[in-house]
This record gives structure tokens, C-alpha cells and sequence, in this order.
């Protein structure tokens, strides 16, 4: 006889047990015995499943997941089946080409953006720029982050380090985020892509006021560089590309299928950065997949 305790009434486990011939205390010692077994094997079979589907998860988003789907688990549990069954991932750190040229002759704008906490979408934008490898050369994606919800509202990729790169990637979150002029901030590292006057006057025109981290400090923009390293570890390691055009459709679908949608994110209790938004109500329109996948750098 099988059964979860506490399902149906005494009543109606006693009758079964007369039916069956057994006593109830004789129930409740088989199921002491089994049930627990039976869950332990049910709860690893659903951690593999998890793990497949997100390979790149730790312990701690493991467990988020499983809550979401309704067990009733703690993250030292999911831990020690991961460990016993060889499932923690392991990240391994790659070479990086420079992509910061901060010895340039423009204007270095002050850090606004140090102990601002945005309490709404479109206070807070950071950008950045990062490489990507392909079998033969490197090219280079710049990315605009809302600082709110931790999603990626603009990017774009190409294969040089000009400033053209830069501002389509601001083009493309202009286009889709509602800004009103004067209430937000954009924060970069001290590149000349993002000093320079071209990039500067559309920021000005669009009435977003610059903002540039301090001298060699790279955690005044850590919610961007923690994007580059889960893009990193999670999409462009495990992959190999064979040019631009596969680079950028292999990352346009993690960025808006992956990462702005299903990836859960500790910092927005465990929720993907989407569905953080919605939750928040945000007076915004989400970028269609043309618009992700269309974004051209001259």
C-alpha cells in the first residue's frame, strides 16, 4: 500500500487498512519506511531535470527554482544532493582583451550613480563593453542595463571598438524605454566611447545626464560587469561562432529569451528581470524581437 501521510481522513485510511487486512499502525510504519525514499528520489530526479535546463544555476538558484515549482526545500538540502551527484557547476575564467581606453583628451563626468538605489525603471542606466571570441578575431558587444530590474534594454555588436558601437546600443534602448528628460542618470567607465562628444550630445539631446566611474575602481559599475560575466560563463564560453552574424543571433536569444526572461536574479528576490518590472508596474514597452535582433552599428 502506497500514500502520502496526512492525504484523506483517519477515517478513510482505517478503511483501507481493514480492506487490505492490515492495521493502521502497521500503514503508518511502511510508510514511514518508503515515503521518505520515494521523495528524496522524486526531489533528485527534479534537481537533474533543473540543472539540464539551467546549466549554469548554483545551489541557490537551484533552490529558487524548485520553490517556484512548489517544493518545500532549503538550499543546504538541494546542496548536498548536487554535491553527492556531481552537479555544482564549475566557471572557468578566460583571457580578456582590454576594451577600456580611458587616456583621451574629453571630459571625465562625475560619479553620480555611487549611492543612487533606483526605486523605478529609467533612474539608472549602465553601460559597458565587453569581447566576444570567434574562431579567428574578437568582436566586441556593448551592452545598456536598467539598473532597476537588472535587464538589458539596449546592445549591439560589431567588429570594432568605435563609438558608433556604443551609441546603437543607446539608440536601441532609447527606442524602447520612455524616458523623461532629467530624471535619469547614465553611468559608464571613463572609455572614450562613452566620453566622446557624439555620445555625450545624444545623451544630452535625449535629456539623460552622464555619469563615469572613479579611476580604476571597476566595482562603481559591477551591476554591468556582472552582466558581462554571467554572459560570459552562461552563453559565450560554451559556445563557438563562426562569425558576427552567428555571434549576434545566438546572443540576441539568450539576452531576450534567457536572461531577460527566465534567468532568476538574487538581487530581484529570485525573479527573472521581465517579470521584476511587471510586478513593479513600469511604464515601459518591451522591445519586440526585431528590435533586438535588427540593431545594425555602421
Amino acid at each position: 500500500m502506497t500514500g502520502s501521510q496526512g492525504k484523506g481522513s483517519a477515517a478513510s485510511v482505517e478503511r483501507l487498512c481493514a480492506l487490505a487486512g492490515a492495521s493502521r499502525a502497521s500503514f503508518y510504519r511502511d510508510w514511514a519506511r518508503t515515503a521518505p525514499g520515494r521523495e528524496e528520489t522524486e526531489l533528485r530526479d527534479v534537481i537533474q531535470r533543473a540543472v539540464l535546463a539551467c546549466k549554469h544555476y548554483g545551489y541557490r538558484r537551484i533552490t529558487a527554482e524548485l520553490r517556484r515549482q512548489g517544493w518545500a526545500v532549503n538550499h543546504k538540502r538541494v546542496l548536498r544532493i548536487m554535491r553527492e551527484d556531481n552537479l555544482l557547476c564549475l566557471r572557468k575564467p578566460a583571457f580578456k582583451p582590454a576594451t577600456t581606453d580611458a587616456d583621451h583628451a574629453w571630459r571625465i563626468w562625475p560619479n553620480l550613480a555611487r549611492k543612487v538605489r533606483p526605486m523605478a525603471a529609467n533612474r539608472l542606466w549602465v553601460a559597458d563593453i565587453t569581447y566576444v571570441r570567434l574562431a579567428e578575431e574578437f568582436i566586441y558587444l556593448a551592452v545598456i542595463l536598467d539598473a532597476f530590474s537588472r535587464k538589458v534594454i539596449g546592445w549591439a555588436m560589431a567588429d570594432h571598438l568605435k563609438a558608433s558601437l556604443a551609441i546603437a546600443a543607446l539608440e536601441m534602448a532609447l527606442a524602447g524605454r520612455e524616458v523623461k528628460p532629467g530624471e535619469l542618470i547614465h553611468h559608464s567607465d571613463r572609455g572614450v566611447q562613452y566620453a566622446c562628444g557624439d555620445y555625450i550630445e545624444r545623451l544630452e539631446r535625449a535629456g539623460i545626464q552622464p555619469s563615469m566611474s572613479r579611476a580604476g575602481c571597476p566595482y562603481d559599475n559591477a551591476m554591468a560587469e556582472s552582466f558581462m560575466k554571467t554572459l560570459k560563463a552562461e552563453e559565450v564560453d560554451a559556445g563557438e561562432y563562426r562569425d558576427l552574424a552567428q555571434a549576434r543571433d545566438a546572443i540576441a536569444g539568450f539576452i531576450d529569451h534567457v536572461y531577460n526572461r527566465q534567468r532568476l536574479h538574487s538581487a530581484l528576490d529570485y525573479r527573472p528581470p521581465e517579470e521584476y518590472e511587471l510586478i513593479h508596474k513600469p511604464v515601459i514597452r518591451r522591445p519586440s524581437d526585431h528590435d533586438l535582433t535588427a540593431t545594425t552599428v555602421p
